[in-house]
């Protein structure tokens, strides 16, 4: 999910946030996952509609989705389907999935078209890069990051996701009273959220540590079964100040 942090070299420019470079934390690791022929085609087919190429520089949203209205990001949407979910329920929003494995790109591209869900777009590309160069400052409603790898041995900690920097670099690309919603089934992982997300100066907590699952938020077949088994999940919501 993540490597660690390497600051930009002196004569590189400098931004206004730490600069992440493409060999410092990522938001995944590449593993090969076999896709099937629906997957395939709908990757083919629905890309060029729904899909935003990375680039780097600032992207107008209201452009892409062609009205005005709140952005929210999602990071490491897997299969898609709590992103698809929430979309359908929330259609005064617009939302921008980031996933770089193809299977599940190609699950939420079926899942739009079946559903023909309006107000989703994805990006196929590293969050890291995307939020860094893509998304302008202080111009986001909300982040999901859900599930992320928890990393469980200790000497692999340093690749999770949710890190300072890369909690810095989300928070600045809320705007006033924006959001940022994780979730984990990681106990020890959503006590490490909680530190880090606590010590962000842009970002208050909305609960007195853990907070309950919003209800936009679905449960996930893989979070059921957790469920069932005794697995506990932890929702943390905090919001920029």
């Amino acid at each position: 999910m993540s490597e660690e942090i390497q600051q930009t070299p002196a004569d590189e420019p400098q931004h206004s946030t730490p600069r992440l470079t493409s060999q410092s934390i990522r938001s995944f690791v590449l593993r090969q996952g076999r896709m099937s022929d629906a997957q395939h085609r709908f990757l083919d087919e629905m890309m060029p509609r729904v899909g935003l190429a990375y680039r780097p520089a600032p992207v107008d949203l209201n452009e892409v989705f062609g009205r005005q209205a709140p952005h929210v990001v999602e990071i490491g949407f897997g299969m898609g389907q709590s992103t698809a979910a929430i979309a359908q329920a929330r259609p005064g929003d617009d939302f921008l999935g980031i996933e770089v494995h193809a299977p599940g790109v190609g699950g939420l591209c079926k899942l739009i078209e079946e559903g023909n869900i309006p107000n989703l777009r994805i990006v196929q590309h590293d969050a890291v890069e995307v939020l860094r160069d893509m998304i302008p400052e202080a111009s986001l409603a909300g982040v999901h990051v859900y599930f992320p790898d928890p990393w469980p041995k200790k000497r692999h900690h340093k690749r999770r996701l949710i890190q300072s920097p890369f909690v810095k670099l989300i928070a600045s690309r809320l705007a006033p009273g924006g959001y940022l919603h994780c979730a984990t089934d990681w106990e020890e992982y959503a006590q490490q959220m909680l530190e880090v997300l606590s010590a962000e100066p842009l970002l208050v907590n909305t609960a007195a540590g853990f907070a309950e699952k919003p209800d936009y938020r679905p449960l996930t077949k893989f979070e059921n079964r957790g469920i069932k088994l005794g697995h506990g999940v932890w929702d943390l919501v905090f919001r920029r100040v």
